[in-house]
């Protein structure tokens, strides 16, 4: 989990990774688009039953608990730069990343500047994971440097979870819990179905190779991709699984001020936490945002 606390008057980051034949990094996808967002219209789930939690992995993904869920419908794909930016244009908000962030003493001068988490693949000189990058938010995904132009079609990330919020309202839909969430990437899956075909494919934007030293790519990406560039699920969803972390409405009660976030991302290896997984969940301090996590919506059924 990527957190920012106080220690010793510090704000530490602490590592959240789980946590084709030629690979594309971000800056090589401008001209890649997967999915037409405008022609994707919202996906209505049935209601039903089913056991969250199922065989959890790990002990933060049970114990099951049988769940029984109304009809909702749910964006059909994760929320897209472009998506953002009307918003932001139509309403002027700003997200927590572009604020002054909180003085706490003793923090480095860095973090005293608007920014956020950004993932480095550790170095000899720097083997941090996660740095505050000043300048880092949702038009500059890795710092300022970097830019969403060309890129309209990925998934927003550096999005805190009231800016998740925000974007919801004005939008007229509502952030998931975390049931409808996992109802909906299961479909008619195991709950800790992997991501890969008959063949050993990957199916879904995720990390192959040893993390956090190299990604081979096998799946075409070595960071986000563009919406839809992957099968969707017998729900007609797409990337539910991979490609970015998303918010869930639910807190998590053994870790106060967090929500969990769901579906892993390009950062989730087998070596390290294989998040990858319906049943998968994680926790986000919802104050911060990251380089790899985003969000969709759900709404009432239509009619």
């Amino acid at each position: 989990m990527i957190r920012r606390f106080p220690s010793a008057g510090l704000i530490l980051l602490a590592a959240l990774a789980a946590c084709s034949p030629q690979a594309a990094d971000t800056d090589d996808l401008a001209a890649t688009i997967c999915l037409d967002p405008a022609n994707t219209p919202r996906v209505t789930i049935p209601g039903g039953s089913f056991t969250m939690g199922e065989n959890p992995r790990y002990p933060e993904e049970g114990p099951p608990v049988s769940v029984t869920l109304a009809d909702f419908a749910i964006d059909a794909h994760e929320v897209t730069n472009a998506q953002f930016a009307a918003f932001v244009d139509a309403t002027g908000y700003v997200t927590v990343a572009e604020r002054p962030p909180p003085a706490i003493p003793g923090a480095p001068p860095e973090m005293l500047e608007p920014g956020s988490a950004v993932f480095h693949t550790p170095d000899a000189n720097d083997r941090r994971w996660w740095r505050w990058v000043p300048g880092a938010n949702w038009r500059h995904p890795e710092g300022p440097d970097s830019s969403i132009e060309g890129h309209e079609q990925l998934p927003v990330v550096q999005i805190a979870y009231e800016d998740a919020l925000a974007y919801a309202d004005w939008a007229g839909g509502m952030l998931p819990n975390e049931a409808q969430w996992e109802y909906a990437a299961r479909a008619d899956a195991p709950a800790n179905a992997i991501p890969v075909d008959a063949d050993g494919a990957p199916t879904a934007n995720y990390y192959q190779g040893i993390f956090p030293q190299r990604d081979l790519g096998e799946d075409g990406y070595r960071t986000r991709a563009p919406v839809g560039c992957f099968a969707p699920n017998s729900h007609g969803l797409y990337d539910m699984i991979g490609n970015v972390w998303e918010w869930t409405a639910d807190p998590d009660r053994r870790a106060p001020g967090t929500a969990v976030i769901k579906g892993g991302s390009f950062l989730c290896a087998a070596n390290y936490c294989a998040r990858y997984r319906p049943a998968a969940r994680q926790f986000q301090e919802r104050g911060l945002g990251a380089n790899h996590i985003g969000f969709r919506l759900v709404y009432p059924p239509a009619g």
